[in-house]
């Protein structure tokens, strides 16, 4: 994200800038909400299947602050995805661990589909306002109109983005649960010794960009089928994505 916005910047044109800016602007509630609802599933599942250590701790909640962890979020503002603060899960309190653990890291990322569909189905309502209209009225009716639709836009981005991210199969993100799920007991174990490891090594490939091109690519392909599934005009395809 900022680094969109100082590419865009540099590249000197005025209306770049100030997309840029204001997708910056626009992406940052996005990225909250996003975030929010992703551990509350978490939290919200596990107690379901008898986990109530989110709960007591008040991490079973919708409030950003709750979940906000620096390093990821300073990762979303500069590389355009980053983490949340992991909700807490004691699996000792589940009748079956590995699968319960599974049915819970899942959660995660299907909260986020489901809110980038909610995001694409407002994006279909708001696609039968005519913008020409609203030009003729005012410039202002019009600029509403572009923010809005950027908005929705970014909503379906950022939630299938970070589905996606929290999907790659490395602690202590969600695909790794849904790994672990499969693995044998013994290697599973061996995995868990490592975690810290495997983890500081994945986020100095993240750094260097070796995920950008699997991750972005595989993000734009389910934003291209939610945009498909409600069979959003061309000419907002073009202009928001």
């Amino acid at each position: 994200m900022l680094l969109n916005l100082i590419s865009s910047f540099m590249s000197g044109e005025e209306y770049d800038i100030k997309i840029a800016i204001i997708s910056f602007v626009l992406s940052l509630p996005i990225f909250m909400l996003a975030f929010s609802i992703h551990e509350y599933a978490h939290g919200l599942v596990a107690s379901k299947l008898g986990d109530t250590t989110a709960k007591s701790l008040g991490r079973l909640t919708l409030n950003p602050i709750k979940h906000i962890d620096l390093f990821g979020f300073i990762a979303m503002l500069v590389f355009g995805f980053g983490w949340a603060k992991p909700v807490p899960i004691n699996t000792r309190y589940f009748k079956k661990p590995k699968r319960d653990m599974a049915i819970t890291a899942l959660a995660g990322p299907l909260s986020n589909i489901l809110l980038a569909l909610i995001f694409g189905a407002l994006l279909k309502v708001f696609s039968f306002i005519d913008p020409l209209d609203l030009l003729t009225h005012s410039e202002f009716a019009a600029n509403i109109w572009t923010f809005t639709g950027l908005m929705l836009s970014r909503g379906i981005y950022i939630n299938v983005l970070f589905a996606v991210f929290n999907m790659i199969p490395v602690p202590p993100f969600d695909g790794s649960r849904l790994f672990f799920a499969f693995l044998p007991t013994k290697a599973y174990f061996w995995v868990q010794r490592y975690e810290r490891y495997i983890y500081f090594v994945f986020l100095a490939l993240l750094i260097l960009g070796i995920f950008d091109l699997p991750i972005s690519w595989i993000t734009d392909q389910i934003c291209n089928g939610i945009v498909n599934l409600y069979f959003i005009p061309e000419f907002l395809r073009s202009v928001f994505f």
